[in-house]
């Protein structure tokens, strides 16, 4: 999957060395009570929908942006679910870069969930129950999503 211009253009006087970058999370739910989950074409894993943000861009219309790009769905933001860091990761062409995590829990609005780029190998909808196995940290933010709102949860 492309990197975004603004990294590819960081990358040419950087080179591998690590990048600090935002990126958000989202946890839809449906009126079902299902979560979206797409199974990545990086590294084959289920995930939630994630992606980088553009210099400027607000986390939450990010994220919106990223959700329907991916899977074709449409969902609104409700509230932060978390904030921290995760990383550092290398990926298979060197780059290493660590991420300031934003999660969500977002509401479906509408949409029929498919692959909507190359980002994802598959798109669905999974029971809180019945969930694949997934990428770390995700099944804590699905989890975190779903108790009784609270507090925003982050690293001290």
């Amino acid at each position: 999957m492309p990197a975004p211009d603004f990294i590819l253009n960081l990358r040419k006087k950087v080179g591998n060395d690590l990048l600090w970058l935002p990126g958000v999370r989202g946890v839809v739910v449906d009126g079902e009570g299902r979560i979206l989950l797409a199974r990545r074409a990086d590294n084959g894993q289920w995930a939630l929908v994630s992606g980088i943000l553009e210099p400027g861009e607000q986390p939450a219309r990010g994220l919106v942006r990223e959700m329907f790009e991916e899977t074709a769905v449409v969902a609104e933001v409700e509230h932060v679910v978390s904030v921290g860091a995760v990383g550092p990761f290398t990926y298979p062409n060197g780059d290493v870069c660590e991420f300031l995590d934003i999660v969500f829990r977002c509401r479906y609005v509408s949409g029929t969930a498919r692959i909507n780029d190359d980002e994802s190998l598959a798109v669905g909808w999974f029971a809180p129950t019945d969930l694949p196995e997934l990428m770390a940290g995700h099944l804590t933010s699905i989890r975190r999503a779903l108790a009784p709102a609270g507090t925003a949860h982050f690293e001290a």
